[in-house]
C-alpha cells in the first residue's frame, strides 16, 4: 500500500550561482562553512582554561596554521578513499578521472584517514600532543559532517531505501518510490547528536584533560551512527551488499568503532584527568 503522505522533494539547484566558467555549488559551500566553523570552534575550545587545567594544548596560531593541513587532508583523503574503496575498477580504467573532484565522489572514511595523517605530521612539526590535536578535531568534526550531509540531501544523492513512513521523499533520479531521507538521518546522528555528546564529555566531564578519550568517542560514535543509517540507505549499486546485509559503509565503520573503544579505555587509565565541578 502506498504511503498516505509523501513529502515533496525541495527542488533546489545544486549550483548556487555561476559567473562565466566559475560555479559555486552547495556541496562546495558546505565544505567551506563546515571547515571554517570547525576551525573557530577548535579555537574557542583551546582558549577555554576551565576545560584544560595544566594540560598543554595548541595555541590559536597553531590552529590557524593547521586549517590548511586539515583541509588538504579532508579533500585528498576523501577523494582517494572514494577512488580506492568505492570504485577502483572504474578509476583504474579512467585514471584521469581520479582527480576530477568537481564531478562528485568523496568518502568520509578516506577523509578521516587523510585528516589523521595531516594531524600527525602537523603535530610532529610543531611539537604538539598528537592526541590533544585529535581531541580538538573530534569535537569540531560533527559540524562539518552536518553541513556535508545537508548538501547530500540538496544534491538528491545517497538516498535511502523505499519506505512507507510519512516523512518519505521521492528523490529525483531514484525512481517513483518514496524513500528514507537517509542524508537527514546522518546529519542528525553524525552531526547534531554526536556534537552534543562530545560537548557534554568535553565541558561537563572535562575529558580534554584525558588526551585521546574524545577522539575515541568520536570514532566510536561516528561508526555506530553511520552503521545504523546504513540499514536505511541504499548502497552503491556497483558494490551492493557483503554477506547479504553488510554495506561498505558498515565494513569501514567497524574498525573505527573498535579503535574508538580502545582509545577511550586507554585514555581512561590516564590519571591526569579530573571532572569539572
Amino acid at each position: 500500500m502506498p504511503p498516505l503522505l509523501v513529502l515533496p522533494f525541495p527542488a533546489i539547484d545544486p549550483v548556487i550561482f555561476e559567473v562565466g566558467p566559475f560555479a559555486l555549488r552547495w556541496y562546495a559551500l558546505a565544505y567551506i562553512v563546515g571547515i571554517v566553523l570547525a576551525w573557530r570552534y577548535m579555537r574557542i575550545l583551546a582558549q577555554n582554561e576551565r576545560l584544560w587545567g595544566n594540560q598543554k594544548r595548541p595555541s590559536p596560531v597553531d590552529l590557524d596554521d593547521f586549517v590548511l593541513w586539515g583541509t588538504l587532508g579532508i579533500i585528498i583523503g576523501g577523494r582517494l578513499g572514494y577512488v580506492f574503496f568505492y570504485n577502483p575498477a572504474y578509476y583504474l580504467a579512467n585514471p584521469a578521472e581520479a582527480i576530477a573532484i568537481w564531478s562528485g565522489g568523496m568518502s568520509f572514511h578516506g577523509g578521516f584517514a587523510g585528516t589523521v595523517i595531516a594531524m600527525i605530521l602537523f603535530a610532529w612539526r610543531r611539537g604538539l600532543s598528537i592526541w590533544t590535536l585529535f581531541d580538538l578535531a573530534a569535537c569540531a568534526a560533527p559540524i562539518g559532517l552536518f553541513f556535508g550531509r545537508i548538501a547530500n540531501f540538496i544534491n538528491a544523492e545517497l538516498w535511502g531505501r523505499p519506505t512507507d513512513v510519512p516523512w518519505a521523499f521521492v528523490f529525483p533520479g531514484a525512481g517513483p518510490e518514496p524513500r528514507h531521507p537517509s542524508q537527514l538521518y546522518e546529519a542528525a546522528l553524525e552531526g547534531v547528536v554526536l556534537f552534543l555528546v562530545l560537548r557534554v564529555l568535553s565541558h561537563r566531564f572535562a575529558l580534554l584533560k584525558r588526551p585521546g578519550f574524545l577522539a575515541g568517542a568520536f570514532a566510536c560514535g561516528y561508526g555506530i551512527g553511520r552503521s545504523i543509517v546504513e540499514f536505511y540507505r541504499v548502497p552503491d549499486a556497483h558494490i551492493g551488499y557483503f554477506g547479504g546485509f553488510l554495506t561498505m559503509g558498515i565494513v569501514l565503520s567497524l574498525p573505527m568503532i573498535l579503535a574508538g573503544i580502545i582509545a577511550m579505555i586507554w585514555a581512561s587509565r590516564n590519571k591526569t584527568g579530573a571532572a569539572v565541578s
